[in-house]
């Protein structure tokens, strides 16, 4: 059966993660993702550990089921070939500046004229009528910008910090992919593609403050912002006997159990804990009663009673341990391949489920250059006009992967 996005050819001209990252969504959907990559290839490529030159770890986990083109676009001939290869695309996806792309001819009026079906995708930092329209974004800045070390030090961090997940990248990219999908879509009916633009800064801000406005919601304010339960100090994997475990003791049904458990059964009639609105105002206590009671147990002796008692709670995973998490492993999360080049190696499955037009990891995330003559023959140029751009080092081709 077809997949998701099969037919749909993608140019993607993004690097690093979060471009990458919204490109790989697509392909694991279908689409036929071509990555255009400049003779230094995604700088992700460069991030170790690594077996292979230009394999990175990060790049692998970024770049599935893509093909690589390799072209430098500074090169006669190569721009030419590129303006081909997107007048039989769908979609268009850069992070690469919009006035940088205007510069090398590709801006969004130009590539629509040329394909009028074009949905043309700029991932950028910020937003490009406003004053930080120019400026860099990094997962960093954006974390910095969107409030989250000011966030970590009033939830109890002695100094700001961020946080070490590139967890902006990755939900943007998620953002971007589900925007394109929806071009696509609307396509169908118009005929006609569009330009679409997704901004880091403002994406994310709509994440942090759609649960920390707070109070600055109403005017006039109602209160100060935060989310007075998630910026509690006292909220954080709680120490038992021998480890640490993490639960979340939500609905009156849990606090009544809870009560039980510990041999406090009229729990729920102390004012600060009677319902949702009282344990908001009163998080301290809450968290804080929680926090001495569960050094009086071993991790394994906790998540039992609150199994037992249908409360939510998980073990605290470390980067190695959550490899033999039990659920990830009955459902082949992680999985051993061979890759052509790189030999053994772990992917992650796609994680949603479909009864129809399934999703598939069908290619390994490809050398620099891998696919370079196939895409271009794909686009209409012949193996002598392909040959002399090789030669003059506007296109690169790698050789087969093998090992």
């Amino acid at each position: 059966m077809a997949a998701l996005l099969d037919g749909v050819r993608i140019v993607d001209m993004t690097s690093v993660l979060m471009g990458p990252y919204a490109t790989q969504i697509l392909a694991d959907y279908g689409a036929d993702v071509i990555k255009v990559e400049a003779p230094a290839g995604d700088t992700t490529r460069q991030v170790p550990p690594m077996r292979s030159p230009n394999m990175g770890t990060i790049y692998l986990h970024l770049n599935r089921n893509k093909r690589s083109l390799v072209l430098d676009l500074k090169r006669e001939g190569a721009l030419d070939a590129l303006l081909k290869l997107l007048e039989t695309a769908d979609v268009f996806v850069s992070n690469v500046r919009p006035k940088a792309l205007a510069r090398l001819g590709l801006d969004s009026e130009v590539l629509s004229r040329r394909n009028p079906r074009l949905v043309v995708a700029s991932l950028v930092g910020f937003g490009q009528d406003g004053p930080y329209a120019a400026d860099p974004a990094y997962e960093d800045l954006i974390q910095a910008l969107t409030t989250v070390p000011s966030l970590l030090v009033a939830a109890g961090s002695e100094q700001p910090h961020y946080v070490p997940v590139a967890y902006n990248d990755r939900s943007v990219g998620q953002s971007a992919a589900i925007a394109i999908m929806a071009a696509l879509f609307e396509r169908e009916r118009s005929g006609l593609g569009q330009c679409i633009e997704v901004p880091m800064f403002e994406t994310m801000v709509q994440n942090v403050m759609g649960d920390h406005l707070g109070g600055l919601t109403f005017e006039p304010p109602l209160g100060p912002p935060g989310y007075q339960r998630t910026l509690n100090r006292e909220r954080r994997p709680y120490p038992t006997k021998d480890g640490h475990v993490c639960v979340i003791i939500y609905t009156d049904k849990h606090w009544e159990r809870f009560g039980e458990m510990i041999g406090r059964p009229g729990l729920l009639e102390d004012p600060r804990f009677k319902d949702l609105t009282a344990r908001t105002v009163h998080a301290p206590a809450v968290y804080a009663l929680i926090a001495e009671t569960m050094p009086q147990r071993t991790t394994a002796e906790w998540l039992a009673a609150f199994r037992a008692a249908d409360i939510p709670v998980a073990p605290m995973h470390t980067l190695t341990s959550i490899m033999d998490d039990p659920h990830l492993k009955a459902t082949g999360f992680f999985r051993r391949i061979e890759h052509p080049s790189e030999g053994a190696i772990y992917e992650m499955a796609i994680p949603s489920k479909w009864s129809r037009s399934k999703p598939s990891i069908r290619r390994h995330a490809p050398q620099l250059g891998e696919h370079s003559r196939e895409v271009l023959s794909e686009a209409g140029l012949s193996d002598t006009e392909i040959d002399a751009l090789v030669e003059s080092g506007g296109a690169a081709q790698s050789p087969r992967p093998g090992r």
